[in-house]
C-alpha cells in the first residue's frame, strides 16, 4: 500500500508526511556534502567515494539533495492536488531508507549492479507513488509532473551508465540533462506557486492573471534544454542553442517583471522566492553568450543555476511548506532571513568571486553551510513535533 487514511497516520511526527523526513534528510545531507567537498578541496578532510570526488559532487548534489528535496514536496503536495491521504508510516519509512542507501552506497564495498540499483529505484518509486493519486482522481493536469520525474530518473540513469563506464563526458551529460530538467520543474511549479504566495504574502486574495502562453512556451523551451544536453548537443557552441538560451532568458525576465510586487522586500518568505527564481536569468543569458562564442566559462552559468537558482529556491520552499503543512503561521524569525541571504551571497561568490580568486569557491561554500546550518538549527522540532493545530500531517 502506497497510501493510507487518515486515521492510521503514525504516532511519530516525522513519518506522517513526505516532506518531512525528505526536507530534513536532504537539507543535512546538502550540508554534510558541502562540508566534505569544501574539506578535501581545501586539503584538510580526506574521502575516496566510488568513482571519484568529482563523480560523488556532481551526482550527490543533484540526485542526492535535490532530488529529496523534489519529493518531500511532491508527495506532501499531491495530497492538496487530490484530497487523497499521502505517503506516511513505514512505506515513507522504506522509500526514506532506499534514498538513505543511495547516498551512503557511495562509500561503501558494494558490487557495481547493487550500487546503481540503489542509486536509479528511487526516482521510479516517487513517480508511482505520485501518479496513483492523480490518475485516481484523473488530474490531467498533474500528469506532467509524472512524466518529468520519470525523465529525471532517465538522466539519472545516464548518469549512472557513464559512471559503470568510466565515460566522464556521459555522466557530465546525464547531470546537465539533469539539472535543466530540475530548472523546467522550477519553471513549472514556480509558475504556480510564487504569484499566488507573493499575493496572498502581500494580503492580496484576488487571482493572479493568468499568462498560459507564458507559462507553456517557458516549459517547452526548458524541455527542449535537458533533451539537448542528453544528446550531446551542447558539448559546443552553436547558433541554435545561443537563441533557445536567450530567448528563455527573456522569457524568465518577464515572469519576475508580472510576478513582481513593491511589498515582497518586508517578507523573507516572498522576496526568497523571487530572488532564487531570478537566477534563471542569467544562468540562461550566460549560455547563450557562451554558445554565441563569449569567452565565458559555462560552469558560471551551471552553478548560477544551481547554488543561486535550485539552492536558493529549495531553501525557500522548504521554509514555506514546511510552516504550512505544520499549523503554523506564514512568518519567519530573522535567521531563516539570513539563511536565505547567505545562500544568496553564497551564489554571488561562486558565480562572480572564483574567477577572480580561488578562495571564493571556500567561500561560497562556507556561505552556502551557513545558511542551510540555519536553516536546519530553526527547521528541526517543526519537521520533528506533531501539527501544532492538531490536525494530521
Amino acid at each position: 500500500m502506497l497510501v493510507q487514511p487518515i486515521n492510521a497516520r503514525p504516532r511519530r511526527a516525522l513519518w506522517a508526511l513526505g516532506f518531512r523526513p525528505f526536507f530534513l534528510g536532504g537539507s543535512l545531507f546538502a550540508l554534510f556534502a558541502l562540508l566534505l567537498w569544501g574539506g578535501v578541496l581545501a586539503g584538510v578532510l580526506q574521502a575516496s567515494p566510488v568513482g571519484g570526488l568529482l563523480a560523488w559532487h556532481r551526482h550527490e548534489m543533484l540526485f542526492g539533495f535535490a532530488v529529496a528535496i523534489v519529493a518531500g514536496f511532491l508527495l506532501t503536495a499531491v495530497q492538496n492536488w487530490s484530497g487523497i491521504p499521502g505517503l506516511c508510516g513505514r512505506p515513507l519509512q522504506g522509500l526514506f531508507l532506499l534514498w538513505l542507501l543511495g547516498r551512503a552506497s557511495w562509500f561503501l564495498p558494494l558490487p557495481s549492479w547493487l550500487m546503481v540499483t540503489l542509486q536509479g529505484a528511487f526516482l521510479p518509486l516517487v513517480a508511482v507513488a505520485l501518479a496513483r493519486p492523480i490518475i485516481q482522481r484523473r488530474l490531467r493536469n498533474n500528469y506532467p509532473i509524472v512524466a518529468l520525474l520519470l525523465l529525471l530518473a532517465a538522466c539519472q540513469w545516464l548518469t549512472l551508465a557513464g559512471w559503470l563506464t568510466h565515460d566522464e563526458g556521459l555522466q557530465r551529460r546525464g547531470v546537465l540533462a539533469g539539472l535543466w530538467l530540475v530548472a523546467a520543474m522550477m519553471s513549472v511549479i514556480g509558475g504556480r506557486v510564487i504569484p499566488f504566495f507573493t499575493r496572498r504574502g502581500l494580503g492580496n486574495m484576488t487571482p493572479a492573471p493568468a499568462r498560459p502562453w507564458l507559462d507553456r512556451t517557458c516549459l517547452l523551451g526548458s524541455i527542449a534544454l535537458p533533451a539537448s544536453y542528453a544528446a550531446g548537443f551542447n558539448e559546443t557552441p552553436n547558433a541554435f542553442m545561443a537563441t533557445l538560451f536567450a530567448a528563455l532568458a527573456v522569457l524568465h525576465a518577464v515572469r519576475l517583471v508580472a510576478w513582481y510586487a513593491r511589498g515582497i522586500w518586508r517578507v523573507p518568505l516572498l522576496w526568497s522566492l523571487h530572488l532564487a527564481y531570478a537566477w534563471m536569468v542569467p544562468a540562461c543569458l550566460g549560455l547563450a553568450l557562451w554558445h554565441a562564442g563569449v569567452a565565458i566559462s559555462p560552469s558560471l552559468a551551471v552553478h548560477a543555476l544551481s547554488v543561486g537558482g535550485m539552492t536558493g529556491l529549495i531553501v525557500a520552499m522548504m521554509a514555506r511548506v514546511s510552516l504550512g503543512h505544520t499549523g503554523r503561521p506564514l512568518t519567519v524569525p530573522a535567521s531563516i532571513g539570513w539563511a536565505f541571504a547567505l545562500v544568496q551571497m553564497a551564489a554571488v561568490a561562486r558565480v562572480l568571486v572564483v574567477p577572480f580568486m580561488s578562495l571564493g569557491l571556500g567561500l561560497s561554500v562556507l556561505l552556502a553551510c551557513a545558511g542551510l546550518g540555519l536553516f536546519v538549527w530553526h527547521y528541526l522540532p517543526v519537521l520533528l513535533q506533531a501539527r501544532v493545530d492538531g490536525m494530521p500531517g
